[in-house]
């Protein structure tokens, strides 16, 4: 593992236009479930498989029901940014990182102070109206009962993509403009088995592409370094020289 962290060091050192592309294993050393290793979402037990409690159709239909499920496993509210989230905000600080473009809706990547993140699927600390876009916080969600109602009456939805929804057109162009622009990308925590978020990959066009999963991904043999372990295992290790002040 050193002569990887050395190889992805030397990147870094080397480079100024470095975006990170992250997914839900990012989160998954702060404590937070990912949807499909060992004891992820999609291997408990639940009366409905997660990806059809957390599809559109079920929320409008089944409402009480989703948010019964929203509240025990997608608002991880204590949960602490770990060396990846905090290695990467001091990237972006130092110069080196240009954007971090996550499939979290955890909040994680904020928390520990990126400014430049691309939320592909929202965020649980956004909820609206659906009836007068009033905006609640993910405490506020926490603590409903039942289905969460605003004061006006309606119903408060997350302001999560969920399945059978599109992604945000602004914050996809944003993403694509970034990794357009990258001469390095690190690709982490991600199985990449999620579409159209996983296609984002194809825009990237620069020297080095990293990827750092503890599983396979369809894009292994696209890899310039490829290191399969945890990543915040690996970015502490990592030590971050900028070049502006």
């Amino acid at each position: 593992m050193e002569q990887d962290v050395e190889k992805l060091q030397e990147l870094v050192d080397q480079y100024d236009r470095i975006v990170f592309f992250g997914g839900a294993g990012v989160s998954t050393e702060s404590g937070i479930p990912d949807f499909r290793s060992v004891d992820g979402l999609y291997n408990q037990k639940y009366d409905y498989p997660p990806e059809t409690i957390l599809s559109h159709t079920f929320f409008m239909r089944h409402t009480d029901e989703f948010y019964r499920f929203y509240r025990d496993k997608m608002l991880a509210l204590d949960a602490k940014p770990n060396d990846a989230h905090k290695k990467l905000a001091e990237m972006e600080e130092a110069g080196k990182l240009t954007g971090v473009v996550t499939q979290n809706i955890d909040g994680l990547h904020q928390a520990a102070g990126s400014k430049h993140v691309m939320e592909l699927h929202g965020s649980v600390h956004r909820n609206y109206c659906m009836k007068c876009h009033k905006f609640y916080d993910a405490s506020y969600m926490l603590h409903s009962a039942g289905v969460p109602k605003c004061e006006c009456g309606g119903v408060i939805k997350p302001d999560v993509v969920l399945y059978e929804e599109g992604l945000d057109n602004e914050v996809v162009a944003d993403a694509i403009r970034t990794i357009a622009e990258a001469e390095v990308m690190i690709v982490g925590g991600t199985s990449l088995a999620v579409y159209p978020a996983a296609g984002l990959l194809d825009y990237f066009r620069g020297k080095a592409l990293v990827l750092i999963n503890k599983g396979a991904t369809p894009q292994d043999r696209n890899a310039d370094l490829l290191i399969q372990k945890p990543i915040g295992q690996i970015f502490s290790q990592m030590k971050v020289r900028g070049n502006r002040t």
